[in-house]
């Protein structure tokens, strides 16, 4: 009469080793996942974002791109002739911009290990800059000529960042930088009545450059503006 109760326990209790082993494994699983999570995040915390990985013949001749637009958006007119000594006036020429060359920037550490590494710049990471002008520019053709550049980068979806108008007893400057939301690059515009000469700034952020990447002796680094505006 005690038989069938002693192979009813022994029945229900040969499930049970599987589930404790099952129930182990699936605990050590879980420490693993959150420990792997954790791990991770830590590393984030300590190394911050990731720089993002650029090719620098592509950026530069993104940039000179951008130049070319800007050059041809201020679309200058003809300097103004002017009557010589003798009588005769000069010959009629354009605003001509100088010649931009493209330069790297340093990037730094993010995260906290920012912190270990107080102002020591990355040695695979650059920014890139070119720098260029237009002298000897009127107030009023550099008013119109910026115009025409904020219209096109405001129609195009940049940002307005930065107004650099100011007007003072010594000096009077106008510009202004616009921001591309989806690159993040830069243009900024400047003009003073001291020097006359419209400044322009085109800038790619921060990113990690090949191992073999040399600025030295750099074949893309040079700009000509391939315009030289409408009239």
């Amino acid at each position: 009469m005690f038989k069938t109760p002693v192979r009813r326990v022994r029945a229900f209790g040969r499930p049970i080793p599987h589930a404790v082993a099952g129930l182990a494994l699936a605990v050590a699983v879980a420490v693993a996942v959150v420990g792997n999570l954790v791990v991770g995040q830590v590393g984030k915390v300590w190394n911050g974002e990731p720089y993002p990985s650029v090719d620098p013949d592509a950026v530069a001749q993104r940039l000179k791109d951008r130049s070319d637009e800007v050059y041809d958006d201020f679309a200058l007119p003809e300097i103004p002739e002017v009557p010589e000594k003798s009588g005769k006036y000069k010959k009629s020429r354009k605003y001509a911009a100088a010649p931009g060359k493209i330069a790297t920037g340093a990037c730094y550490y993010r995260g906290l290990r920012g912190f270990a590494h107080i102002d020591e710049a990355h040695s695979d990471v650059r920014s890139f800059g070119l720098d260029w002008s237009v002298p000897h520019v009127p107030e009023a053709t550099a008013r119109d000529a910026q115009q025409r550049v904020r219209q096109r980068l405001v129609k195009q979806g940049w940002k307005h960042t930065h107004d650099g108008d100011r007007a003072g007893a010594a000096l009077r400057e106008l510009g202004f930088r616009f921001e591309d939301p989806e690159s993040g690059d830069q243009v900024d515009v400047r003009w003073n009545d001291s020097t006359t000469t419209l400044f322009i700034s085109v800038y790619a952020p921060c990113g990690e450059v090949p191992d073999d990447f040399a600025e030295y002796g750099w074949s893309e680094a040079d700009w000509r503006p391939k315009r030289t505006g409408r009239p």
